[in-house]
Parts: structure tokens; C-alpha cells; sequence
């Protein structure tokens, strides 16, 4: 079992960082592949960023490559997602979820990963 905590949403202004964080209890966290997904008001969910268990392999969506970093940190049992430029098409709600899958796959799909925090709303103002 593993719960997952989102902490780092707001409100920011276009061209604006935040970094995101994700705590997870348990004590398998480093078993897990994590994913950050974002929800926009009337659409549905879709994936943004992918790390595995290693941190050795990252995966993003091309509409933020280049702006999101997603990083892990085992020893603390969280994940990190830094946006730097952020833009009004970035507003949602941002989830990390937690994929056990012990390999360099990173999935993409929301109904693979197997826990899910709650969520943090981040608004981007232009």
C-alpha cells in the first residue's frame, strides 16, 4: 500500500515556476515507476511526466518537454515535478500517481498505475 501526497499548487502569472512534490508512505516507494498526470476543467486526465523506480529514465509529453523536469528522491520517499515557464494551457489539477512496475517502462496510461494522491491545483494566469 502506498499513499501519495501532492503538496506545491497555486497561482502564478504565465512565464512563472512551481515545483511540485509528492510524498509517499511506505516503505516499497522505490519500487514504483511515478507519474505526474493533470486534469483541466471539462477534459479528460492525461499524462505529463514518467520516472521509474531508478530515476534513471524519464518520459514527458511533448507540450512540456523542455520547461517540466520530473526527479526523485528515494531516500526521502518523494517525487518532484519543477515547471519553469509555465503557461495559462498548463492550469489543472496535478496528480502523482504510483506505478508498480520495476523496470525502465515508463506507462502512460492512467488506468496502469496503482495509487493515486489526491491532487494539487495549479491556476497560470496570463
Amino acid at each position: 500500500q502506498v499513499q501519495l501526497v501532492e503538496s506545491g499548487g497555486g497561482m502564478v502569472q504565465a512565464g512563472d515556476s512551481l515545483r511540485l512534490s509528492c510524498a509517499a508512505s511506505g516503505r516499497t516507494f522505490s519500487s514504483y515507476a511515478m507519474g505526474w498526470f493533470r486534469q483541466a476543467p471539462g477534459k479528460e486526465r492525461e499524462f505529463v511526466a514518467g520516472i521509474n523506480w531508478s530515476g534513471g529514465s524519464t518520459y514527458y509529453i511533448d507540450s512540456v518537454k523542455g520547461r517540466f523536469t520530473i526527479s526523485r528522491d528515494n531516500a526521502k520517499n518523494t517525487v518532484y515535478l519543477q515547471m519553469n515557464s509555465l503557461k495559462p494551457e498548463d492550469t489543472a489539477v496535478y496528480y502523482c500517481a504510483a506505478d508498480n512496475v520495476h523496470t525502465s517502462v515508463i506507462r502512460t496510461t492512467s488506468g496502469r498505475y496503482d495509487y493515486w494522491g489526491q491532487g494539487t491545483p495549479v491556476t497560470v494566469s496570463s
